[in-house]
């Protein structure tokens, strides 16, 4: 078992009912498998509202785009437990 933890990174709005949702997914996922999270909000960025305004929220597991909009709990975890190194 790795002692690894995967990083998530969130990219949201302050504003924003998927990213409330999404952030839940990950939360209840990180009880299972460690991971570290953050949280990057785009608002007033116009580069990155340029990159990902349409699809908040965006999910990077380790770096590469992972989700957008929504997040499969299951795949999540599956990502995580790569990412940790099981």
């Amino acid at each position: 078992m790795g002692n690894m933890q995967a990083r998530v990174r969130m990219y949201s709005r302050r504003r924003c009912g998927l990213c409330d949702e999404a952030r839940e997914v990950i939360a209840d996922a990180g009880r299972v498998v460690p991971l570290r999270f953050d949280e990057v909000f785009i608002d007033g960025d116009d580069a990155l509202e340029l990159r990902y305004g349409f699809r908040i929220p965006v999910i990077e597991v380790d770096g590469a785009e992972a989700f957008e909009l929504t997040v499969d709990a299951g795949q999540l975890e599956e990502l995580l437990r790569r990412g940790a190194g099981d």
